[in-house]
């Protein structure tokens, strides 16, 4: 659960540490994602260039495997129920989270757990396979191809950083209904843009969300959906940030005798709840202003 850190004190609010660290980013409920490249060249073909080669689609998808951590989010907003979803954290059904769920109807899509299985995806028959934000490899890329198109992050883009609206309007291309993604791109960011209204005071303060996981002490940053949260709603990142080594380019690791960087006016803790106690006891966690 996320650890919200202030003057006041802590609030639990939770997953694991590779669970955490390879999602992403994610995607924000029940809108999900600006522009991967892609031109219609005939009359319902699609094509989309992205970092793993190009895919065309024949016409627009309508039985969808979703292995990107969140993908399913903007698919079921979209009006569209992914035959498959990957498996993340949480204990939801199907990986679907309560603001998605009653988009679902009676539907029990398969649930894809750790690696890919080549053989699940195949047996299901997709017209689509959605890989942005699910971390497969160039090799994987080129296996499931076999089965069924692939869309990818955009070239250019890191494996986990596809932005939310990003991720929305592709989704919203390859089945059909850019109308709607648009609608709920800009849905959220009204909803962002009248947050940020209320609350003109956070435009002047800092924000980081960091976590801890067996150990291991570090701050997300850059593209990850929970730095570009904070962003949205109008905070700035701490500017120590930006001298931080990336790993995998949406989080860097912290020496526990050098937390520094987290110095803000909002720090929030994203961990497991049991690893609470080992937060609160961190000695150079008590140096900082949040």
């Amino acid at each position: 659960m996320p650890i919200c850190q202030t003057a006041i004190g802590f609030g639990i609010v939770a997953p694991t540490r590779r669970q955490v660290l390879t999602a992403i980013a994610s995607g924000f409920a029940a809108a999900a994602t600006g522009g991967l490249p892609g031109v219609a060249v005939a009359e319902d073909e699609l094509r989309f260039v992205h970092a793993f080669g190009e895919t065309v689609l024949p016409q627009p998808a309508r039985r969808v495997v979703s292995l990107g951590y969140s993908t399913h989010d903007p698919l079921l907003a979209l009006g569209v129920v992914p035959v498959a979803t990957r498996q993340w954290f949480g204990g939801y059904p199907y990986n679907v989270w309560p603001w998605a769920q009653a988009l679902m109807g009676d539907a029990q899509p398969q649930v894809i757990s750790g690696e890919v299985s080549m053989e699940i995806v195949a047996s299901l028959q997709p017209d689509l396979i959605i890989g942005i934000g699910s971390g497969i490899s160039q090799a994987e890329y080129d296996i499931l191809s076999q089965i069924a198109p692939v869309l990818m992050q955009e070239k250019g883009d890191l494996a986990y950083g596809t932005t939310w609206d990003a991720q929305t309007r592709v989704i919203g291309r390859a089945v059909g209904n850019t109308g709607k993604a648009e609608e709920l791109i800009e849905g959220v960011k009204s909803r962002f843009a009248d947050i940020r209204t209320r609350h003109p005071q956070w435009a002047e303060q800092t924000a980081v969300c960091a976590y801890n996981f067996g150990g291991e002490t570090g701050a997300f940053i850059g593209t990850d959906t929970r730095a570009t949260f904070l962003k949205e709603l109008g905070f700035r990142p701490p500017p120590a940030l930006a001298n931080l080594e990336t790993n995998e380019g949406f989080y860097a690791r912290l020496s526990p005798e050098d937390l520094s960087s987290l110095d803000a006016d909002l720090l929030i803790w994203v961990s497991t709840s049991d690893a609470v106690p080992d937060i609160v006891s961190m000695p150079m966690r008590k140096t900082l202003k949040a």
